[in-house]
């Protein structure tokens, strides 16, 4: 595998920190380094892209259509005897009992 070289700036309490977990695990602090990138570029795999602009607009237009509908987000309470009417209404009292 053929190697880039970089050249980075670090803060000296970073450069010191480097040198301690290098020293600590036994590698180089270009190893490290490496490591850290490594890790780095295999979360970024789980987390989510940024939102788009226009996914962003859409969400919004969605989220303004169902507040003018009255939907909330809040959950919905309901009683057994509300539901028994709301079935009765819907199917009439000879239906759904057979089973």
């Amino acid at each position: 595998m053929s190697k880039v070289r970089k050249q980075i700036y670090l803060e000296k309490r970073q450069d010191q920190q480097l040198k301690r977990i290098a020293e600590a695990r036994g590698v180089s602090e270009a190893e490290v380094i490496r490591q850290a990138l490594e890790r780095e570029m295999q979360s970024k795999v789980d987390k989510p892209l940024p939102v788009s602009r226009a996914a962003f607009e859409a969400f919004k237009r969605e989220a303004l259509a169902r507040r003018e509908l009255g939907i909330t987000g809040e959950p919905y309470k309901w009683n057994r005897e509300e539901l028994y009417e709301e079935r009765l209404a819907r199917y009439g009292p000879d239906r759904g009992d057979e089973e």
